[in-house]
């Protein structure tokens, strides 16, 4: 098992009060290292209700492209995202298996 720290903006942020399925937030992975991540996570679920938005709202030419984010998940919730990122972390460093967006910061 691979070990991090895993801050998750849902669990700060209103927690109880977010749509496990159809939201977006932001999380903090840590390593022993020292290795720090940012990373954007969305649901499934959120792509379409992102590119809803933006054709609402007249945003990215009335919805034609998203800029995506840094993962997917199928929902927000510490198992889920503590499961994904473990298995990330297997295949590779998050910045060579994630969105090249997603890089280290060492402090």
């Amino acid at each position: 098992m691979t070990e991090f720290k895993l801050w998750l903006e849902f669990e700060v942020v209103e927690p109880g009060n977010w749509d496990i399925e159809n939201e977006f937030c932001n999380i903090q992975v840590e390593l022993p290292d020292g290795r720090k991540y940012g990373i954007n996570v969305w649901t499934f679920n959120f792509l379409k209700t992102a590119n809803s938005l933006n054709k609402l709202e007249g945003d990215n030419l009335n919805g034609l492209y998203i800029t995506p984010p840094d993962l997917f998940v199928k929902e927000l919730t510490r198992d889920c995202i503590g499961k994904v990122i473990e298995d990330l972390l297997k295949k590779g460093d998050l910045e060579h298996v994630l969105n090249p967006s997603v890089t280290s910061n060492n402090n």
